[in-house]
């Protein structure tokens, strides 16, 4: 890195999407300067092409501050909709009839084509149909190898492509489209950190993203799909971090079933020591007004309190009309929370227990030692990020300084709760562990003389799962000297 960038003091992670609004380097350097962390590209909208100018600009604004930064690709993943209409839209009366099936004719008030196989072989009589995100209901009365007849629940206009929800049942489905396999090696070839797999139900969905990715990116799992739920366990295992996807949640799920299982989600991925953001309609409001609601404002809270790694920006950022402020609120949301004197409690209300091991038992250990003894931060040393993610499960009071060799870690970092990861060079020996977690503590602002710091890594260095030392050392104040400051 060319200089050193005073870390954020704030602990929780603010990820940015990108869009027509914070298409240009001024404005990505202008959303970070407001606070966020990381950026999150939609390979939804727009084409490869268009993509590039945004990694390029936030590669070079990395060069420019000196601090790592974080690409998320987010898949578009399985789009399921319905079929054309002869004009265009029909209204669908609720208590009448409405027949799916698989002829291409242009459908009317009675039917429409469904090109999904897969819903055909999986769908049961009574489960729900959402269209047009959950404003149409419809329940399945019988159905066939080619045709699915229904009773309209809730009717309303619906016109060509709508897209439709199945809530109530596993569609067999493979979790990359062609498409999520074109964007997908496109995003690796341009080095992004963090791909994003959309729709997942079941832990094997994440099989082949991960036989494609091959360790050239981390893979983040959004939880969107009800039957995702019912293995949350086994997926967030599966997967390096998780994305409340609240969106297509709130669509397939009552409404007031969405706060609980977000707070589980949450407690489950920060239990099993996985990255998780809170996503989606945040500060809905401010894609239009240039400040939130006071329910936004409590919801972003909500979060932050609960001890998330993240909060996301959708459509505020990549194409309301307020894309700096949205950043410089849910910036402002999360440094006052952050400031209340019971945040560190309520972060505690989620047991992480230590595994047996013993990098668990050190990073629980320097959380301890950090509180009792005061410490200034923690340095932590890591080749694949390992060691700092289990001193960020911790949850520790104090910043979280990670050093690293590999400028791939530093980067997937970025998403990590508390963590301020350098890359740097690496160690030869204990001694120069020391000296130089002392100056980087130093350079990077979180420390000052007399301070304690906490070293935690492994050795013998470049071992990756070593961590078996943690050491504390006090800041004399001269260790820049000759180091050019």
């Amino acid at each position: 890195m060319s200089k050193a960038t005073s870390p954020r003091m704030r602990k929780v992670r603010i990820l940015a999407t990108l869009g027509p609004a914070s298409n240009t380097p001024e404005m990505i350097e202008k959303l970070f300067r407001a606070g966020a962390d990381a950026f999150r590209i939609n390979m939804s909208h727009g084409d490869q092409a268009s993509k590039i100018e945004l990694i390029e600009a936030i590669r070079a604004l990395e060069k420019r501050t000196g601090r790592s930064s974080t690409i998320l690709a987010d898949l578009q993943g399985p789009k399921l909709r319905v079929g054309k209409f002869a004009d265009g839209k029909v209204e669908l009366i609720t208590g009448k009839a409405f027949r799916l099936d698989r002829d291409k004719t242009p459908g009317d008030a009675t039917r429409v084509e469904l090109p999904h196989r897969e819903i055909f072989v999986a769908i049961e009589t009574g489960a729900r149909l959402l269209l047009d995100d959950g404003k149409l209901v419809l329940r399945v009365t019988d159905h066939g190898d080619d045709w699915i007849e229904t009773r309209i629940e809730v009717g309303g206009m619906l016109s060509n492509n709508k897209g439709l929800n199945v809530p109530d049942v596993v569609v067999p489905m493979a979790a990359l489209t062609d498409k999520d396999r074109s964007d997908l090696a496109f995003a690796l070839d341009q080095k992004v950190d963090w791909i994003a797999l959309s729709f997942v139900q079941r832990p094997e969905d994440l099989a082949e993203a991960r036989l494609l990715i091959q360790g050239r990116a981390a893979l983040l799992a959004k939880i969107e799909k009800p039957s995702a739920i019912d293995r949350l366990e086994e997926i967030v295992e599966q997967c390096d971090g998780v994305m409340v996807a609240r969106g297509d949640l709130g669509v397939e799920l009552p409404p007031e079933s969405v706060p609980p299982l977000q707070k589980r989600i949450v407690e489950v991925s920060r239990r099993l020591g996985r990255p998780v953001i809170v996503a989606t309609q945040m500060l809905e409001s401010m894609i239009t007004s240039p400040s939130p609601t006071r329910a936004e404002v409590s919801d972003v809270a909500t979060a932050v309190y609960d001890g998330a790694d993240a909060i996301m920006l959708s459509a505020e950022s990549a194409a309301g009309a307020w894309p700096v402020e949205s950043v410089a609120m849910m910036n402002s949301i999360a440094e006052a929370v952050e400031r209340d004197p019971m945040h560190g409690d309520r972060v505690h209300f989620t047991v992480t227990l230590p595994d047996p091991t013993t990098a668990d038992a050190l990073a629980e250990a320097a959380k301890n030692i950090a509180h009792t003894v005061s410490a200034a931060a923690i340095i932590c040393f890591t080749t694949s990020g390992s060691t700092a993610r289990r001193v960020a499960r911790e949850r520790p009071s104090v910043p979280l300084l990670v050093l690293t060799p590999r400028q791939e870690t530093a980067r997937r970092l970025g998403l990590l709760w508390g963590a301020h990861a350098v890359f740097t060079k690496d160690v030869e020996s204990f001694e120069a562990m020391v000296a130089k977690a002392k100056r980087m503590a130093l350079r990077h602002h979180l420390a000052k003389a007399g301070d304690r710091v906490i070293i935690i890594a492994g050795v013998p260095f470049r071992t990756p799962g070593s961590t078996n030392v943690l050491h504390v050392v006090r800041i004399i104040g001269d260790e820049l000297k000759g180091y050019g400051g």
